[in-house]
């Protein structure tokens, strides 16, 4: 058992954690007359580490991922999710969910797909929400910052939101609140032609680019916030605002997160220095959460397929999904990490 924990300590620390890639960059400012332990070296250490281990570890799991996503272009999980019913048809949508698009505002184009193909409309919810909460590349990256338990607990709440939301909204019948010209679109079933190695392999590096473009954006940004988070506020001021100290904190980090925009890479920068400098570990994931599937530009993408009355029943269902999870978190703490 000890020789397994010390094989799986080195695993989350060297190989996703990167530690050692942080040392080196230590090491490198220390010899051009940087100091590290100062605000700007301390900043720029934090910068220049965590770009380079997200993108290390993004386009390696985009690559993954995307060569798994080639055997499910939307034409065969359409075909998948209509073979099931109830709240298995949710399950699989929400599991599906974290093998596609890594923001909302890319799942919503497919959330409208589905929703054409005639799939009920609390399946495709369900996959609304997974897809940008939840996906195997926050798996591993959450899991190089705050261990195997939280990470893998994260997932597992996240699609308990999911199903538990898609069934609301199926319980509920809101179809009649879907945009019109979305129901009567329809489908047109066009089989995907079988893909050989290599063509998959291709098309896997063309999504790795294609995605990394459009999200390194987010993470220079979200990495900036975290260097000014992790070297320049003063760790009181985090603690008292998302800290043990206020217990509106999980309500607090969930609100600042709904106006922002980011996928789940821009946000871990930021929540590995909120942490570190104090705040709760429930708090810390609302926010991620909220910023994730209620972001305002996607929301506001949402509004163009549905009718205010289920875009209102969404947000409530996730805020309210977001806030229960975020006190689950912190009471927990002590416990998983």
């Amino acid at each position: 058992m000890f020789v397994l924990k010390t094989i799986w300590d080195f695993f989350q620390g060297q190989i996703l954690g990167m530690k050692w890639l942080n040392s080196v960059i230590g090491s490198g400012l220390t010899a051009m007359g940087l100091d590290i332990n100062g605000r700007w070296g301390g900043s720029l250490q934090f910068f220049l580490y965590d770009v380079i281990k997200i993108t290390v570890l993004l386009c390696f799991l985009i690559f993954i991922i995307s060569y798994i996503q080639s055997y499910f272009p939307p034409e065969r999980s359409k075909r998948i999710l209509g073979r099931f019913r109830g709240i298995g048809a949710n399950c699989v949508s929400a599991l599906l969910g974290t093998v596609t698009p890594f923001c909302s505002c890319s799942s919503i184009p497919l959330f409208i797909g589905f929703t054409s193909a005639g799939l009920p409309v609390g399946v495709t919810f369900s996959f609304l929400i997974s897809s940008p909460m939840v996906d195997l590349g926050s798996l591993l990256l959450l899991m190089s910052i705050f261990g195997a338990k939280v990470s893998i607990i994260y997932v597992i709440v996240g699609l308990i939101i999911a199903v538990v939301g898609g069934t609301i909204i199926e319980k509920l019948h809101m179809e009649k609140y879907v945009e019109s010209f979305i129901l009567t679109a329809g489908s047109v079933d066009i089989e995907s032609p079988d893909l050989t190695k290599k063509e998959r392999m291709i098309y896997a590096k063309e999504q790795m680019l294609s995605t990394f473009k459009k999200v390194i954006p987010y993470i220079l940004v979200g990495v900036s916030i975290g260097a000014i988070i992790h070297n320049w506020i003063p760790e009181e001021w985090v603690a008292s605002v998302l800290g043990s100290k206020n217990p509106f904190g999980v309500v607090l980090a969930t609100l600042i997160g709904v106006p922002m925009y980011a996928d789940i890479f821009g946000t871990i920068p930021i929540a590995e220095a909120l942490f570190y400098k104090g705040a709760q570990l429930g708090s810390i994931l609302a926010f991620m959460m909220a910023v994730t599937t209620l972001s305002l530009p996607s929301m506001i993408m949402l509004r163009n397929a549905v009718k205010p009355k289920l875009l209102a029943l969404f947000i409530a269902i996730c805020t309210v999904g977001i806030i229960i999870v975020g006190y689950v978190f912190n009471a927990l703490q002590a416990v998983i990490i």
